[in-house]
């Protein structure tokens, strides 16, 4: 009797972030039956990042503002954000503070309801 063996999938990355791309790829190239597309390859399925995600209102959130939020979400205080993601306390309290702006929050609780609620966080 012949097995059957399922076709290739073959996936191409288009992610401006290095550090993004190298954790997809990292955590795809282990799946059974899926093969990252080399440059230039024609792929069966291609994963696009976006660069911000739009919310109500005329801004959108960075990656980074996105990270932290997460990061909120997660119950994560300044301190264990700033190890986390590599960068100062002040610096995720400036993220911060841009976050309560952008969602018009009154404090993290708030800001990450806020998110929820518009579909820029899943929790």
């Amino acid at each position: 009797m012949s097995e059957d063996i399922a076709p290739e999938i073959v996936l191409a990355l288009e992610i401006d972030d290095p550090a993004l791309a190298d954790r997809i790829a990292a955590l795809l190239g282990g799946v059974a039956g899926l093969r990252l597309a080399a440059p230039g390859e024609q792929a069966t399925a291609t994963v696009v990042a976006q660069a911000a995600r739009g919310i109500a209102g005329d801004f959108a959130l960075t990656q980074r503002e996105l990270d932290v939020l997460a990061l909120m979400a997660e119950g994560a205080s300044n301190k264990m954000i700033a190890r986390q993601l590599g960068i100062s306390v002040h610096t995720v309290k400036f993220h911060v503070g841009s976050l309560l702006d952008k969602l018009d929050a009154t404090g993290r609780t708030d800001a990450v309801a806020h998110a929820a609620r518009r579909g820029v966080i899943n929790l």
